[in-house]
């Protein structure tokens, strides 16, 4: 044992004159890295395994669910609206039924288009986002032969049937109108 250099009895390892030491890690990093893995073990048990609560991205999908909803309520002609509107199953019943009686006879019964244009496919004339929808379907294009069929179905049905058209929109039913307008992906 060396009396004047006590690192001396530390050095486990010599290479190329590089001394290796072994020093034990400071308690604040070991308490760190055990805290670490503890915390990791527990938020995996509480959110994948035991489910105990839902995980960050289920409950951030939740509140912006809220918030559409919410929107939509306060809106009921916003685009949110219309797109909340076409995942109701009984709205799109009555709203395929307002198509049925009101559009088909120019769009066809599938929405292929038979003198309108087809809206199946990802042609659109007049825009084709839900807002878009609606104001066509509500304001029409009398020059070209479309009805403003707002004030004669109603809002409540204009609004079923843009968004009945949402859910058909990309379709692409066989034998249907060739494409007009502009792509859109």
């Amino acid at each position: 044992m060396n009396a004047q250099d006590p690192t001396k009895d530390k050095i486990v390892h010599v290479y190329d004159d590089i001394e290796e030491e072994d020093n034990h890690l400071p308690n604040w990093w070991l308490a760190i890295l055990i805290g670490s893995i503890v915390f990791a073990f527990g938020y995996w048990f509480v959110y994948h395994t035991a489910k105990l609560r839902p995980t960050p991205g289920v409950a951030y999908q939740s509140e912006v669910e809220k918030i559409l909803a919410a929107r939509a309520a306060a809106n009921p002609t916003s685009p949110e609206a219309i797109v909340a509107l076409s995942k109701d199953a009984k709205a799109m019943e009555e709203g395929k039924q307002v198509f049925m009686t009101t559009c088909a006879a120019c769009h066809g019964q599938r929405g292929e288009g038979v003198i309108g244009p087809n809206l199946t496919d990802n042609h659109w004339i007049y825009g084709y986002g839900p807002g878009d929808l609606l104001k066509a379907a509500s304001e029409g294009f009398p020059a070209k032969g479309m009805p403003a069929w707002g004030p004669i179905i109603g809002p409540e049905r204009t609004r079923k049937a843009a968004a009945y058209v949402l859910t058909i929109k990309n379709t692409n039913v066989p034998g249907g109108k060739a494409p007009q307008g502009d792509i859109v992906e």
